[in-house]
């Protein structure tokens, strides 16, 4: 139905309704993705059966016989019914029906095919056979990805080196033996750390290099590689063959961007590369894990919405693709329908030349294209199948894209955004809400109800924030990605026009990363969900509920206020409100053991918003929310017992958006690479270092403690460097030193037991409010431990004992038995490999009267009351 509008230059404009999507494209689509999905996880032979069944089961429906058979006509000698009816076209309804199920059946087949060819070259050759040896070889690889770095992680009490990593193909191999082999197989190639990592960084696709590597299988059925090649000697890459013309170019311009905005604030300097052209080098895990919280890590890589930007600069917003009164840049500057979709083509050329021709990079500008095919054709209906067809061609050209997340999340968003996003924009517009506001909303629902689900299935989260996230980065998306794109063209011809482009891109920029830190930082900003498929399945039905409820449920306005009013309270979480809904933190409390997994966090309350905090854990994220949930801002000190990764790495948590006045150490410094981070952290955050000795006695308000160990080495001397200033708000610490003053009584350095760097962990005496005693072991083995014993023969029995080394096996009997704790917590993380705690360390506890609580079960546990009010409060989850 045409109805007729005139703007406000007199012009008439028309629109029409448009009929029913067009989904005859999508059962196709589905098909060949779900093939190609199961076809690159399966043996070759299984792909071989599957390809026959659905080629001839096609055939078969495509003849007359069989067609009418499934198209459920009347036999011999009956009526032909309503499946011989012809359609609007003439052509009968059986035939129609078998013919689109024989295309569901050919496209399986060539998804299955196209999956099977793709994965025979990593099964044949000579790289597969190396792996299964783990031989070494010399490899002629070619590079075909950007080099990335590994996140850092821990490992039991090890930090796991950040590696360089990149994809590769295998042209020539040489075996010990001498033996050459041609082939083409790709690779992942591992380099660990050493002096040449910035040379490999900087290394284009298309570069040919010579490596020489240990290669091993790949560690999951269903990769994209022949092998894993673990380059050794830590030196830069032998290059034996430059990169192509093309990738030169994209990477001399990105090399440009990132130059134009080395002057910009961190966090901004970080951001834009990764906003116009994917480039995340720069991006930090702190930063990484504050997109994650908040869902909005589609901004961090190269997506459809990087091109999208630029697009709707073009040619409007694609809500007003079937319109007539077009909008952007294109009308104006006097364009015609299939001109702006040429021009818009010439742009998906040049981002993909920019941002390289990778798998992503054909994804993003696939999406941009169904953008542009509603703009050529002037019909939304189109959009359906033209998201099915990309899909389909997609899927035909990398099968391995049909097991990727994020292709099937891009999907989802792009189908969301076209199709549900302006249904449900017109359905805000009905109600009040102002036009732009509308669309901005309807997007971020839209996106946020298909995509959630998925994430569920390998994140086990649901971001509680992600909405309002969005909506307020959205705001600065489009300046900063527009801004972000002339500073890469402007840095290939003067830089100083390119450097003022990037200091305007980097406001918004700076504004994204600050939603994102913030929208992080809110103490419910995420929620725990069951993951895998069945957690994915169950939140995809609540929001179904959900939305149908929107649709139906009477007084939908009040209804809806108040159901923005408890997500905020649940979101923000203020703590008045929480302890009276969870009981936790409970009123009063004195120590706490963090929930962080396999790793040590303890915190000793120091009176209003201040604590003394012992060790950090693995991950700073749990320990900031430990830290958020029980109310601390100020950690006057804190104690890192020895230099293990899974009781410092979580330091960035600690100082995350807190004032630290010092961080105090054991002397052994070991592993050195851990303590080299605590160093770096430390100074880059301008928190002094101090080192523990035995006899130290401290207090602050109502809380005292002394170390008990390291054991000094009486000949060495030497303090950990500089000066530790005030403790931050909470008064200079009294007794035998005061960390304001520099002075470290027993700053001595530590010999070394025979524990290594557990051997020299501090352990504390703390005596707090009430009376209340607590022993806090570190990770001392039992050498250490007898050693501690017979230093301080009168220890007395305790309230709370930290039991040491998470309750391994490794404990001192006399040691606890002279302690005899009413109270034995135990910090371990769950199903972790290394048994802990030992059921009979566990039992020695219980047997000396001792109540056991461990975080694994119990999650973080707070002690509150002294004496015969003493209890333990577990916070669950």
């Amino acid at each position: 139905m045409d109805e007729a509008a005139v703007d406000g230059r007199g012009a008439r404009a028309s629109s029409w309704e448009e009929g029913p999507a067009d989904l005859r494209l999508v059962p196709l689509a589905v098909a060949a993705w779900v093939a190609a999905a199961v076809a690159v996880g399966v043996s070759g032979w299984w792909t071989v059966a599957g390809v026959v069944v659905c080629l001839v089961g096609g055939a078969v429906l495509l003849t007359p016989a069989a067609a009418r058979r499934f198209g459920g006509t009347a036999g011999p000698g009956e009526g032909s019914g309503a499946a011989d009816a012809p359609t609007g076209r003439g052509t009968p309804a059986w035939r129609l029906r078998a013919t689109a199920f024989a295309g569901v059946l050919l496209c399986a087949a060539a998804g299955a095919a196209s999956a099977g060819l793709h994965t025979a070259d990593l099964r044949r050759g000579p790289v597969p056979a190396l792996a299964r040896e783990y031989a070494r070889a010399q490899l002629e690889v070619t590079v075909t990805s950007d080099p990335r770095l590994t996140r850092p992680r821990v490992r039991g009490s090890e930090s796991v080196p950040v590696s360089v990593v990149l994809d590769g193909e295998v042209t020539r191999a040489q075996r010990s033996d001498g033996t050459v082999h041609r082939t083409r197989a790709p690779v992942l190639l591992i380099v660990p750390p050493g002096e040449g990592r910035a040379e490999w960084l900087r290394l284009l696709p298309s570069t040919r290099l010579s490596v020489g590597a240990r290669l091993a299988p790949p560690s999951r059925p269903g990769d994209p590689f022949a092998a894993v090649l673990k380059v050794g000697g830590g030196g830069p890459p032998r290059i034996i063959g430059p990169p192509s013309a093309l990738q030169r170019t994209a990477g001399e311009l990105r090399a440009g961007l990132r130059r134009a905005t080395d002057g910009l604030d961190p966090d901004a300097r970080a951001l834009l590369p990764g906003l116009v052209v994917g480039d995340t080098s720069r991006i930090g895990s702190e930063l990484r894990d504050a997109f994650v919280a908040t869902d909005l890590t589609h901004l961090l890589a190269v997506s459809g919405s990087n091109l999208a930007v630029v697009l709707i600069l073009l040619v409007g917003r694609p809500g007003r693709a079937h319109q007539v009164e077009r909008g952007g840049l294109a009308p104006r500057l006097g364009m015609s329908l299939r001109g702006t979709a040429v021009a818009g083509g010439a742009l998906t050329l040049a981002f993909v030349v920019v941002c390289r021709p990778e798998p992503s990079v054909l994804r993003a500008a696939a999406c941009g294209f169904i953008v542009l095919l509603a703009i050529g054709t002037g019909r939304r209906r189109s959009l359906i199948p033209a998201l099915a067809a990309a899909a389909l061609l997609l899927v035909l050209y990398d099968p391995w894209l049909a097991r990727s997340y994020g292709f099937l999340l891009s999907v989802l968003a792009t189908g969301a955004l076209l199709t549900v996003a302006p249904r449900w924009s017109e359905a805000l517009r009905r109600r009040g809400v102002p036009g732009r506001l509308a669309e901005a909303l309807a997007a971020s629902l839209a996106a946020q109800a298909v995509c959630a689900p998925v994430v569920v299935v390998f994140a086990g989260r649901v971001s509680l924030v992600a909405i309002p996230a969005n909506l307020f980065a959205e705001l600065a998306v489009a300046p900063a990605t527009v801004f972000g794109f002339a500073t890469l063209a402007a840095a290939a011809v003067w830089m100083p026009a390119a450097e003022g482009l990037a200091w305007v891109a980097g406001w918004p920029a700076g504004w994204i990363a600050r939603v994102a830190r913030t929208g992080a930082a809110l103490p419910g900003a995420e929620l725990s969900w069951p993951g895998g498929w069945w957690g994915g399945f169950a939140l995809a039905l609540v929001t179904a509920v959900v939305v149908v409820a929107a649709r139906r449920l009477p007084h939908r306005g009040p209804v809806a206020g108040l159901l923005v009013v408890l997500l905020l309270l649940v979101v923000v979480r203020p703590v008045p409100l929480t302890r009276w809904a969870t009981g936790w933190p409970p009123r009063g409390w004195v120590f706490a053991m963090c929930q962080v997994g396999q790793g040590d966090a303890t915190v000793l309350a120091a009176g209003g918003d201040a604590a003394v905090v012992v060790d950090a854990g693995p991950d700073p994220v749990p320990v900031d929310r430990c830290l958020r949930e029980l109310g601390v801002r100020r950690v006057p000190l804190l104690v890192l017992t020895h230099f293990h990764a899974d009781h410092v790495a979580g330091l960035p948590g600690v100082l995350r958006g807190r004032s630290v006045g010092a961080i105090q150490t054991t002397g052994l410094e070991e592993p050195p690479a851990q303590a080299a981070f605590v160093r770096r952290t430390a100074a880059a955050a301008r928190v002094p270092l101090i080192r523990a000795g035995a006899g130290e006695r401290r207090r602050i308000g109502g809380l005292e403690w002394t170390v008990l160990w390291p054991a000094a080495d009486s000949g060495a001397a030497g303090a950990a460097g500089g000066g530790a200033g005030r403790a931050a708000g909470g008064g200079a610490f009294e007794g035998e030193d005061e960390v304001g003053g520099g002075r470290v009584a027993g700053g001595r350095r530590v010999a070394a037991g025979s524990g290594g760097a557990n051997d020299a962990s501090v352990a504390m005496l703390v005596r707090a409010a009430g009376g209340l005693t607590l022993l806090l072991l570190g990770d001392l083995e039992p050498p250490a431990q007898r050693a501690l014993l017979r230093a301080h023969p009168g220890l007395a029995p305790v309230d709370v004992l930290k039991v040491a080394h998470h309750g391994s096996a490794h404990q001192d009997p006399g040691l606890i038995r002279a302690v005899r704790p009413r109270l034995a917590l135990m910090s371990t993380g769950r199903d972790n490999p290394y048994g802990h705690p030992s059921p009979r360390t566990v039992e020695a506890l219980r047997a000396g009267g001792a109540r056991v609580l461990r975080t694994d079960r119990d999650g973080a546990i707070a002690v509150v009351g002294a004496g015969p009010g003493l209890m333990a409060v577990p916070g669950g989850g």
